[in-house]
């Protein structure tokens, strides 16, 4: 008897080996399939809290959104983040927190993002004690399969008796991503600025098209405007020419010469035009980006337009909020595709075209055309630029492509 259990456990562990041998170790999962999120009492008695929210304004937007999605897989409302106002890189000894609701709309968020996700005040919590603090995984050994592992176990009844699960570590930004474009989308589109930003933005928009007025000689209607994301400040300028050498891509760096040669060859754009340049000023090397633009086209940046005290009133992320909010309403933007600021300027816009039933949405005579200046179209003319919303994770938005879609 002894002799048969020895050799029936032999064969049982040998099968196991060979299954292992010739199956596939792991499985790579990039699109978590949720379970039914339940709004109501269930979300408000869970919650999840995660660091505090740093580096750019669309950085910080995309980590609040992976933040949203977390908390959604794990049936939770996500507890209102800080975050950066400035970014800590070039101001150390000015990082401050911020409030999420000091940026955007709590009540708007909330409302727009109804049976989605949700955002809840630390007023919410009963029981702050009832809390248990997981360290969230990082390092080359901490694969996307680990990483789906650890948040399904999150969900699992032990972590579920527990009013709050705080996750300390990285910044969400750089978590790993297991939803689609679509779902980021859907978090972006509840994300509306306070009024006092959007007053701000008011103002700047309309002393574009003001001037665009003068310059057509007609108050009667309203004049349209491009919006260029000039990257071309010195520190960008440093770190695209390191991403080029590290990944052997070529189009990344743009210099004012070929945005301003690019541009020119849009071939919708009729003279006269009103240029406005969103560029960073005090990191530019060159104090000429309003010369050299073709006849017809008359850039304008924030001295030019009387607003620089508007704008230097404000921390960073506020301006970059700003200056985001009047590339949205721009008639055409152009910007760069392996910057997260232009990224999701376009994934916005391009939500706005499909919205219209556009039929093609990469024509020249779309409502809200984007263009990327960095990848030639037809021309030499900048590539006309759309977000695939049908991707499985939002790769090349957060860290930019030079696949533009159309």
């Amino acid at each position: 008897m002894t002799s048969l259990v020895t050799k029936c456990l032999f064969l049982i562990v040998m099968a196991l080996i060979i299954r292992s041998l010739l199956l596939p170790n792991s499985i790579s999962v990039h699109v978590f399939e949720y379970g039914e999120f339940k709004p109501g009492n269930n979300v408000r008695r869970k919650f999840l809290e995660v660091p505090q929210i740093v580096w750019g304004l669309n950085n910080q937007k995309i980590a609040f959104a992976r933040a949203c999605l977390t908390a959604r897989m794990l049936n939770r409302s996500l507890l209102m983040p800080s975050l950066s106002a400035s970014l800590f890189y070039k101001e150390i000894d000015q990082l401050q927190p911020i409030s999420f609701d000091k940026v955007f709309n709590f009540e708007r968020f909330n409302s727009l993002c109804d049976g989605f996700v949700s955002v809840s005040r630390y007023s919410d919590v009963g029981n702050r004690s009832n809390l248990i603090e997981v360290q969230k995984g990082s390092g080359r050994r901490w694969t996307l399969e680990r990483d789906l592992d650890q948040l399904k176990e999150f969900s699992k009844r032990d972590y579920d008796a527990y009013e709050t699960i705080r996750v300390v570590g990285k910044n969400p930004f750089l978590w790993h991503d297991h939803w689609p474009v679509s779902d980021y989308a859907k978090v972006f589109e509840c994300l509306v600025l306070v009024d006092e930003i959007l007053k701000e933005a008011n103002e700047v928009v309309s002393k574009i098209r003001e001037f665009g007025s003068e310059i057509t000689h007609n108050s009667s209607q309203q004049t349209p405007y491009v919006a260029i994301h000039m990257r071309i400040e010195k520190d960008w300028m440093i770190h695209c020419r390191r991403l080029e050498q590290r990944s052997n891509v070529s189009n990344i760096c743009s210099s004012k010469e070929e945005i301003t040669t690019r541009v020119a060859n849009i071939p919708t754009l009729k003279p006269p035009t009103t240029l406005y340049l969103a560029v960073a000023n005090e990191l530019l090397e060159d104090n000429s980006i309003l010369n050299g633009w073709k006849e017809g086209m008359h850039p304008i940046d924030k001295k030019r337009l009387g607003l620089t005290d508007l704008y230097k009133k404000h921390p960073y992320l506020i301006q970059a909020a700003i200056d985001y909010e009047v590339c949205l309403r721009a008639d055409v933007f152009v910007g760069n595709s392996y910057s997260t600021f232009s990224s999701l300027l376009v994934l916005e816009r391009t939500q706005k075209t499909l919205k219209t039933n556009m039929s093609h949405p990469c024509g020249n005579n779309v409502r809200w055309p984007s263009y990327a200046y960095n990848i030639e179209g037809e021309s030499n003319a900048p590539s006309l630029w759309i977000t695939n919303l049908s991707d499985s994770t939002l790769q090349a938005i957060s860290y930019g492509s030079s696949s533009v879609s159309c």
